[in-house]
């Protein structure tokens, strides 16, 4: 009963009305009640499959924008947004079963690539990254994605007659061509320019499921060792600096412990989709320094097929070092049986939206991934597979203790 409690109100759903029952098979509360200190769901997880389903599936109850919008519009307690941009729409969905998602719209078509004179910081969101990211993340055997899925949304339908938000409602409109449009009530983007608009009214979006709440399961955020500069000019130590990583290596929590190989992790994931945009990580506060990285906000990558940021690889080549559960991992999908193209082309076939990534985008997975393992050569060479290669396949499973609790 205390946990209904909790998350009647964390979901605005304290009215006099009739209460909703909490069913203990929902899969969103069977995935917030998997997380553990290894990632955010068990290795063969079937709970993850079903909450795809149900996400793609389920009636949307609810839309509204998400806490970046009513950032901007002075709505919400700006000390819990990491970076309220609201540069690219994205509004919050809810469904039975107190189930809640984030909605990105597509906003640029799967064969089109970034212009080559793009900042990465205005880069466009795109959703079907976000979709692919998960994917990888997955195959990857990170765990760090939260679950997300493909989805046709009806724009008339499931977000304006659903959204009591009078702010949302009054940013549709018809364009010349007769589809259904909207736009984000902010500083950047409040003109019907940066609209997006349904075929008339159907709308490819992805949806992410949400975190339990921070009220239930606190999370840090924490800026990136090798975050970029945010600035037509101007560069970051580390670009400039080939030993930076001696000075990071100084610095707790990167000192000891497994923080500075999740950094390397993260690296090789946003390498892999080519995302520039990875400024701050997160963590859940309840396993303290030893936790996993979130990978969030993934919706940048995927952006260009034709070029490999070998800058995002900073990481793994100015520190030299890699997880051995992580090499055996890219060495396995190097293998002609297990070729990561192959891997992810099978995996993203799952999703109703498929094809979610290009034949370029595909292929460019693995020649990045012959690249990352030219890096580690180039490091175990230079230094010796002992220095190189942290040995991590002896750690025991994290016991029950060691779950989010979603009743403390």
């Amino acid at each position: 009963s205390r946990r209904h409690k909790l998350y009647r109100e964390e979901l605005n759903l304290t009215s006099a009305a009739a209460p909703l029952p909490l069913r203990p098979e929902s899969s969103w509360l069977q995935f917030h009640l998997g997380i553990s200190r290894d990632g955010l769901y068990p290795r063969s997880s079937p709970t993850v499959n079903r909450l795809l389903r149900d996400m793609r599936d389920f009636t949307i109850i609810s839309a509204d924008y998400s806490q970046d919008e009513k950032a901007l519009l002075g709505a919400c307690d700006c000390s819990q947004i990491v970076k309220p941009s609201g540069v690219n729409l994205k509004l919050v969905l809810r469904f039975q079963d107190f189930g809640k998602a984030m909605f990105k719209p597509m906003r640029q078509k799967r064969e089109e690539e970034t212009p080559e004179d793009f900042f990465y910081f205005v880069d466009f969101q795109r959703h079907n990254a976000e979709i692919a990211a998960f994917h990888l993340d997955r195959i990857l055997d990170f765990r760090r994605v939260p679950p997300t899925v493909g989805r046709l949304i009806n724009v008339t339908k499931e977000i304006l007659e659903v959204t009591k938000n009078e702010i949302l409602q009054s940013v549709f409109f018809v364009s010349p061509a007769s589809n259904v449009c909207f736009f984000a009530k902010c500083p950047y983007m409040c003109k019907t320019e940066y609209a997006v608009c349904g075929n008339p009214y159907l709308l490819e979006g992805s949806l992410s499921a949400f975190l339990p709440s921070l009220n239930l399961a606190p999370r840090i955020s924490i800026p990136n060792p090798w975050i970029r500069s945010y600035s037509f000019d101007g560069k970051e130590e580390w670009e400039v600096n080939p030993l930076y990583c001696n000075t990071v290596r100084e610095i707790y929590p990167y000192s000891n412990g497994n923080r500075l190989l999740d950094i390397v992790d993260m690296a090789i994931f946003d390498f892999l989709t080519g995302n520039m945009d990875r400024h701050h990580y997160e963590m859940f506060t309840k396993f303290g320094d030893d936790g996993f990285l979130l990978h969030l906000d993934n919706a940048r990558g995927f952006g260009r097929h034709s070029h490999d940021e070998t800058s995002i690889l900073a990481p793994l080549s100015q520190c030299c070092t890699i997880k051995r559960t992580t090499l055996l991992r890219l060495q396995l999908l190097a293998e002609p049986e297990y070729r990561l193209s192959d891997v992810m082309r099978e995996s993203l076939l799952q999703d109703r939206l498929a094809p979610i990534l290009t034949e370029p985008h595909l292929l460019a997975l693995d020649r990045r991934l012959q690249l990352i393992l030219k890096a580690v050569r180039k490091c175990i060479d230079t230094y010796g597979e002992a220095k190189v290669v942290a040995n991590d396949t002896t750690q025991p499973e994290a016991p029950a203790s060691d779950r989010v609790k979603l009743t403390t």
